[in-house]
């Protein structure tokens, strides 16, 4: 990995850090006073949510303009001039270290095995991108799974200030994060794999090693079968307030989340594919 990739994932750690422990509490205090009186724990959630909006941000619209305008990586998706796609990458990789350093210091209400799994699927098929180059075209690609999260960290935001699940906010908010996380997760994994397969047996793939063939497949595979599952919830959930049943399943709905299929499922995804 060279200095200008290891800077910006220290960098990105650092950056993020700061975001969580200085910039939010300041930032979510002015906006809303509801802030202020969450208990310690939502407050660190809540944080922690808000990070992985600004991360998810940044990288999403950085993983449009390499799609767009990026020549070499799209004509070469897996020996083309990696750069642009190392710093996306990088970024991730630092948001990745924080998060789960995060997730370790309070295993206890934050903790979850899929976000770990999530986190160590991702940061091994990324390393093989900041060190070795290759695959920079569906390294990049698997970013775009980032655009869902502002709406997933919304609906976090509005349970937490008990927005009731029946506000037109919160309906509206979970009807786009069902139909965007569908769009950037589900809806683009046929023409993602037709990509992959379309280079098997050729050169640029063997050239690649067995090491990162598998680390890519193995860990895409793991990544879409994660989504698939937090799809599935995410539907039930939205079905369930359209119709209107979690509505009569929980008198007045203050407090419940507006998608949530269950209330252990309250930090379903706000994290990096």
């Amino acid at each position: 990995m060279e200095t200008r990739e290891l800077t910006v994932v220290a960098g990105s750690f650092v950056g993020f850090q700061l975001l969580f422990s200085v910039a939010s509490p300041l930032f979510s205090s002015v906006i809303t006073p509801g802030y202020g009186r969450l208990p310690s724990t939502k407050l660190t959630e809540w944080n922690s949510r808000l990070v992985s909006t600004v991360h998810a941000l940044i990288v999403g619209f950085f993983c449009l303009y390499i799609l767009w305008f990026d020549d070499a990586v799209n004509a070469d998706p897996v020996w083309g001039d990696p750069s642009l796609v190392k710093l996306n990458v990088a970024i991730t990789c630092g948001y990745l270290l924080y998060d789960l350093v995060l997730l370790a210091f309070n295993w206890s209400t934050m903790g979850d095995s899929f976000f770990v799994c999530h986190h160590l699927a991702a940061l091994y098929a990324y390393g093989y991108v900041l060190t070795r180059g290759v695959l920079p075209y569906f390294a990049n690609f698997r970013l775009i799974s980032e655009l869902s999260t502002p709406f997933v960290n919304q609906r976090w935001f509005f349970e937490a200030l008990k927005y009731p699940r029946s506000d037109r906010l919160v309906v509206l908010n979970g009807v786009a994060m069902a139909a965007v996380f569908f769009l950037v997760r589900i809806a683009v994994m046929p023409s993602y794999w037709a990509s992959v397969f379309a280079t098997f047996g050729t050169s640029a793939f063997e050239r690649l090693g067995l090491g990162a063939q598998v680390a890519w497949i193995t860990s895409c595979i793991a990544l879409d079968v994660l989504n698939t599952i937090w799809m599935y919830k995410i539907t039930r959930g939205c079905y369930k307030v359209l119709t209107g049943a979690g509505g009569r399943k929980a008198k007045g709905g203050a407090g419940a989340g507006a998608l949530s299929s269950s209330d252990k499922q309250n930090h379903v995804n706000n994290h990096t594919d």
